[in-house]
């Protein structure tokens, strides 16, 4: 039987899309090539800047772009598309209403994994855009957490982290990060959300706690289940719960 094949759609930034690959290679359970996901990836490190769309800095949509390589990716054979920026998925309902093939949702994913686990309250650490347009909110609402985003200060410094360091290729401030972390803990949020991509690093940096859930790795476990592999090395509760999703998908389609 052939292999689902994943579409990724990259480039958004083009850091978290190299991690993101590195993350469904390396917890793949595969004692060869043929064991690992079939996998087409479009980095289109041109496509317009997300935020500054959805805030009004730019008039360029970054629509366009996500369009075009969806329906590329699709085109050569993707079966599902994963989007690994969160800030993406302000443009969620319009793209999966012009392609034809199943998109992951990262926001949906991390949200769901959440409930699953009983959170009631998280702290979400993103850029601007993903905080204003309400994204997290919308889908926490649903499922009945409390979304709490950092102070204005703090947001700045989340910015700061996601632009003028890592998306420039720079170290990123360390101390900065606990503090606006620490800060949301105090607040009394019983996980932090690491809702940008560009975060994503930062648990690997840091090798962050069990307090801290790394959008890209829910992303990244779906992607593996979903398409028939067994993953390995995240946390136990993420990998059987996503094999119970992928398992009930499959009972539903046959």
């Amino acid at each position: 039987m052939k292999k689902p094949l994943l579409g990724i759609l990259g480039g958004l930034g083009p850091a978290s899309s190299v991690y993101f690959y590195d993350l469904i290679t390396s917890h793949t359970d595969a004692s060869c090539d043929a064991d690992h996901l079939d996998i087409i990836l479009s980095s289109d490190s041109s496509t317009p800047d997300r935020t500054d769309f959805i805030l009004g800095k730019s008039n360029v949509s970054p629509m366009s772009h996500m369009l075009y390589n969806s329906r590329k990716l699709i085109e050569f054979g993707a079966d599902y598309i994963a989007i690994p920026c969160n800030t993406a998925h302000y443009f969620y309902d319009e793209l999966t209403e012009k392609v034809d093939k199943p998109v992951i949702n990262i926001i949906g994913e991390t949200i769901e994994y959440l409930n699953h686990t009983g959170c009631k309250k998280i702290g979400l650490l993103a850029t601007d855009g993903t905080v204003k347009s309400g994204a997290y909110d919308h889908v926490c609402t649903k499922y009945g957490i409390e979304c709490i985003v950092p102070g204005e200060n703090e947001q700045k410094g989340v910015m700061d982290i996601i632009y003028s360091q890592i998306k420039a290729g720079k170290a990123p401030d360390e101390k900065l990060f606990s503090k606006i972390s620490d800060a949301l803990f105090e607040r009394g949020c019983e996980n932090i959300v690491l809702g940008c991509t560009e975060l994503s690093l930062m648990k690997k940096i840091m090798s962050l706690d069990d307090r801290f859930t790394d959008s890209l790795e829910v992303l990244a476990c779906r992607c593996i289940t979903l398409c028939g592999a067994q993953a390995i090395g995240f946390d136990d509760k993420l990998i059987k719960y996503e094999e119970e999703k992928a398992n009930a998908l499959t009972t539903t389609l046959n």
